[in-house]
């Protein structure tokens, strides 16, 4: 996710601790004291089936704080569903920390932190995503997320309110509240007016890429243009440092309890840069290791919580490829990014790991500058589901979302689902059905010529060795109405993507 931010823009480094910052894992709660959630949160939850509160919305245990303060440990972020709190401390007062009877655990947080950047973006490249998903087909049925409130995690949102593609969003008060975790206690409106790092706009266009529309050139950026937002900083990104997923876990709790539903995030964490030892593996991005994972699997199994994610731009990374925390979150919408033309993986987008037992990403669309790009849009189209139907959980929009992209059922680990498709998630919405735009062919020996109807002379092919994991990406030549293919050495399935349409051959 090392795609170049380019900006004119200099900036001088501020000033970071040389202590590592660690997570402290407490064993216990404080049951008498009440859930620490809002009337809004309540009022979703009992609307989705979910449980009111639990132990989770139970804050950590003050008595515990006031112990920890008085051992000189400087707090900096609480979070009430790993039961943690996160300070910056020396080894000598992590050792000291690890003795006391209510620690469970005390656990180093990590250099190694990556954005998923991009260049700005221009008007000309965001037109082919639009129609890609069908926007147009949202716009007919009078749906541009009025009355849905998401939630934006990013790493800033410097000259936000002086865009003209976001003038709609600002001057309708439609920004309902900001938190900088970087710099706590800074007053919000700093965030749009300071720029303290070369990725400062990297929330602003995430924003765009949302909601955005612009009436004097009559361009639509986003499709989720009545949306109003949570923002929350959480990122200096001068310096590539994991330990900031803490701010992450604090941003996602204090959404939460503010009755957010729907949260975009194009953070992503992988390995790191200064001692290798201490960075992520591959074999971690298993849905369970991190921190920041762990925490975005409660948001979705027991908050009810959208979370939309960035898969990466790790593709063509040779020591890395696929994608970042928490995009392995099993209960997360991680998005991957496509070609125009094709809509096959674009080269810079991170696949899902061979090991997980299901599909990463789940859907992609195109992006020209990096996924996180492609997530917001994503977000816009989830933003718009909700507004025709408010009572959607979270799984069941993934569901319809999943159902409604190009390749389906046939996903696979380069592109998920494919592209999401306006139309089909509307129709949906009225019926638990789908139009039968798939087909299965079985093919016996090495060789086999699958008819097809497309337009397109050429087309996107997946060689998998499995039913998700793909061998190779390739291109094919449609040659008189058909496509002849020949067996690869460990290839036991082929999908043919037709954009329209997908056929899967099973090799016998």
């Amino acid at each position: 996710m090392k795609k170049v931010f380019l900006l004119a823009l200099l900036f001088a480094p501020l000033f970071l601790s040389a202590s590592p910052k660690y997570w402290i894992y407490l064993k216990s709660k404080d049951i008498s004291v009440a859930p620490a959630v809002s009337h809004l949160t309540l009022d979703n939850r009992q609307k989705l089936g979910l449980p009111l509160s639990d132990e989770l919305d139970i804050p950590v245990n003050s008595a515990f704080e006031t112990v920890l303060k008085n051992n000189s440990i400087q707090i900096i972020n609480r979070s009430k569903w790993l039961n943690a709190v996160s300070a910056v401390m020396t080894s000598e007062q992590a050792a000291r920390v690890r003795s006391l009877d209510f620690v469970q655990e005390v656990v180093p947080i990590d250099p190694g932190f990556y954005i998923a950047r991009q260049s700005p973006v221009e008007k000309a490249q965001m037109a082919p995503v639009m129609s890609q998903v069908q926007a147009n087909a949202f716009l007919k049925e009078g749906l541009s997320a009025n009355n849905v409130t998401i939630g934006v995690i990013d790493a800033g949102f410097y000259g936000a309110d002086s865009s003209t593609s976001l003038t709609h969003i600002f001057s309708n008060k439609r920004i309902l509240g900001i938190r900088d975790y970087v710099k706590p206690g800074r007053a919000g409106n700093l965030l749009f007016s300071t720029a303290e790092s070369f990725s400062d706009m990297h929330g602003t266009e995430v924003m765009a890429a949302i909601s955005g529309l612009d009436h004097q050139d009559d361009m639509q950026y986003g499709m989720a243009t009545n949306a109003k937002f949570y923002l929350a900083r959480t990122d200096y990104s001068l310096r590539e440092y994991r330990g900031e997923e803490d701010n992450w876990i604090a941003a996602m709790e204090w959404m939460d309890s503010l009755g957010v539903r729907l949260i975009n995030t194009s953070l992503g964490y992988a390995k790191g840069f200064s001692d290798p030892k201490e960075n992520y593996t591959p074999s971690q991005m298993d849905g369970k290791t991190s921190a920041i994972t762990r925490a975005a699997q409660i948001a979705s199994d027991k908050k009810g919580i959208m979370i939309i994610v960035s898969a990466g731009n790790e593709g063509d990374d040779k020591g890395w490829g696929i994608v970042s925390a928490p995009a392995d979150a099993k209960g997360v919408l991680s998005i991957g990014a496509t070609n125009a033309k094709l809509w096959n993986r674009i080269g810079y987008s991170s696949i899902g790991p061979e090991f997980l037992s299901y599909v990463k990403p789940n859907v992609s669309c195109f992006s020209l500058y990096g996924t996180s790009l492609s997530a917001p849009v994503i977000t816009g189209f989830a933003a718009c589901l909700l507004q025709a139907n408010p009572k959607l959980s979270n799984k069941e929009l993934i569901d319809v979302i999943e159902k409604s992209a190009h390749l389906y059922p046939y996903g696979n680990n380069y592109v998920g689902y494919g592209v999401p498709m306006a139309s089909r998630a509307l129709a949906l919405l009225k019926a638990p059905y789908l139009p039968d735009n798939s087909k299965k062919v079985v093919a016996k020996g090495k060789t086999c010529e699958v008819e097809v109807n497309s337009t397109d002379s050429l087309v996107a092919v997946y060689r998998k060795k499995n039913e998700k994991d793909v061998l190779s990406q390739q291109v094919a030549k449609v040659q008189h109405g058909k496509i002849s293919l020949k067996r690869q050495s460990g290839e036991k399935y082929t999908t043919i993507d037709l954009k329209n349409a997908v056929v899967e051959v099973q090799w016998d």
